[in-house]
């Protein structure tokens, strides 16, 4: 299987390199070009097979075709929520009970396991390329990118939005600028403290009952359990977060969900805007507070 793209060239573009055109244009990566050279007719200009230092005329059909490697992680059937599907990208509502890839503990109960089944049922073949995992615990949207150009290209632009419901009642606006450090190599268990990563979390509070806030979260910075861990150095961890507060109400889960992501598409450079609803057990929670 492969993603095939076209492009029609402009008359700015007359006279000069197709590699020109292809990484100040179309932003291809020089990784996924070495790629494409190496294909037999990875990269044609109308239909036949040419150079990057070709020369390039308007009107000229030029066309790429990025190969989709099998992926070795096996297809489960595992219940889904896809929000948005096209050739270049899927996302999906993540289920806060469902790790995003397989590791010791969970080897064929998955994200990855199940979009494998799910692109094979639809005939396509792709190796797991999440952009930006969430942790097991943590719901909303993941986005997969389907070929190497899409993963390439979808990080550069892409901008989240989180809902989290924290302990006690948070200040209507703030941020956290502590670094974040790994104590122990052999465990995941992040921390604050100066021999860190510099890490910056910003919050807007939605609703409070003065127990619990439900604050709506943007990152600087994309370390692991950022969120997690900053309110909790601040005395108000996640509710639910097991692992750096406690789970008095018996969730299994941090109330910590993916609720928006925005990117420019990789193929038709369209500014997109995708949403999830919370679940159930986070929205009814939720519903209890005052707005």
């Amino acid at each position: 299987m492969k993603r095939t793209i076209k492009y029609k060239i402009p008359e700015e573009f007359d006279g000069k390199k197709v590699i020109a055109y292809l990484k100040g244009e179309a932003k291809i990566s020089a990784r996924l070009l070495r790629s494409l050279k190496r294909i037999e007719k990875g990269i044609t200009l109308n239909g036949e097979h040419i150079r990057t230092v070709d020369i390039l005329h308007t009107g000229d059909e030029l066309k790429i075709e990025i190969p989709c490697p099998d992926g070795e992680i096996e297809p489960m059937n595992i219940p889904i929520d896809v929000i948005y599907e096209d050739d270049d990208l899927i996302a999906v509502n993540k289920s806060p009970f469902l790790a995003c890839h397989p590791t010791h503990n969970h080897q064929g109960d998955t994200l990855a396991n199940a979009l494998a089944y799910h692109l094979k049922n639809e005939g396509k073949q792709s190796v797991f390329r999440a952009v930006g995992r969430l942790d097991k615990g943590t719901s909303g949207i993941v986005i997969c990118a389907l070929n190497k150009h899409s993963a390439a290209k979808i990080p550069k632009t892409a901008e989240k939005e989180y809902l989290a419901v924290v302990s006690g009642k948070t200040e209507k606006i703030g941020t956290i600028d502590k670094p974040i450090y790994r104590p122990d190599p052999m465990k995941t268990l992040r921390a604050v403290g100066e021999q860190g990563d510099r890490a910056v979390t910003h919050w807007e509070t939605i609703a409070t009952d003065g127990e619990k806030s439900l604050v709506k979260v943007w990152l600087e910075t994309g370390r692991t359990h950022q969120i997690r861990v900053h309110f909790a150095s601040i005395g108000m961890p996640l509710v639910g977060d097991g692992m750096y507060g406690t789970d008095e109400m018996k969730l299994g889960h941090q109330l910590l969900h993916c609720a928006k992501v925005s990117f420019v598409h990789p193929v038709t450079g369209e500014r997109m805007t995708l949403e999830a609803p919370m679940p159930e057990d986070m929205r009814k929670i939720v519903e209890t507070l005052n707005t």
